[in-house]
């Protein structure tokens, strides 16, 4: 069994999120022998060195500990934790793999990604994206004090909230010309990918050959959701909080 989650964004604005996924790390991700997480698993991150904030320590020991127990964690950068590094890896016993990545499995290849990258026609934002995963830029902003960085985050996400309060459709979905190149361009692989906050299942006629894309969900206080490949079949799940 192979799960797929992304858009989790947490934070500690989100405590209902948080302890979704503690519980979902500690009871049915183990089920499973992988989990994929493509992008946004945190709101922000700063920095390897901001891995013990309280916030943060039991997040990554919930990780190491599934890990531990023999579930393969792999983690992709979003956009708002393009600065998860080595260091955080190392630590939560995760590998990070690059946006797209190809999965193959002795029944079926896919093609996963965050999806950002095909949010074309949103062109304030690929310039933000572009400026953001520059490695120079990142040198510049991680040698800051983490004082400073916070205070930048904070700044960042204000501006991105204000940004979406003033749109009709806070999130842009993928052009559809540049999707359908990258399914031309991956095989026409199915496509796994989050971001865009639109769950659904698409359906991609490419040079004759249908494609599937499946987009997954982002995840609220109250509610989460993971994909499932069991080796004949994607299903999505619904994750509720345990019972207490």
């Amino acid at each position: 069994m192979i799960l797929f989650i992304s858009d989790l964004h947490l934070s500690p604005r989100s405590p209902g999120a948080t302890c979704l996924f503690l519980d979902f790390l500690a009871g049915r991700a183990r089920q499973a022998e992988q989990l994929y997480i493509l992008g946004d698993l945190f709101e922000a991150w700063i920095g390897d060195d901001d891995i013990d904030d309280p916030y943060h320590a039991p997040i990554v020991a919930a990780l190491r500990a599934a890990s531990d127990a023999g579930l393969a964690i792999s983690v992709m950068h979003g956009n708002r934790d393009f600065l998860l590094g080595q260091g955080f890896a190392a630590r939560a016993g995760v590998r990070m793999i690059a946006d797209p990545y190809i999965l193959s499995t002795a029944e079926w290849q896919f093609v996963l990604a965050h999806g950002d990258a095909l949010c074309l026609d949103d062109t304030d934002y690929m310039a933000f994206r572009a400026q953001v995963r520059d490695p120079a830029w990142q040198a510049a902003l991680l040698a800051k004090p983490l004082s400073e960085r916070r205070a930048i985050a904070a700044h960042m996400r204000e501006v991105s909230e204000t940004s979406q309060r003033a749109k009709e459709n806070p999130y842009t979905d993928l052009q559809p010309a540049a999707t359908e190149d990258f399914l031309r361009t991956h095989g026409y692989a199915t496509f796994i990918h989050g971001h865009t906050h639109q769950p659904a299942t698409h359906d991609h006629i490419v040079d004759g050959i249908h494609v599937e894309r499946w987009v997954l969900a982002d995840w609220h206080e109250d509610r989460g959701e993971c994909l499932a490949w069991d080796g004949e079949a994607l299903h999505r799940e619904i994750l509720r909080p345990v019972a207490q």
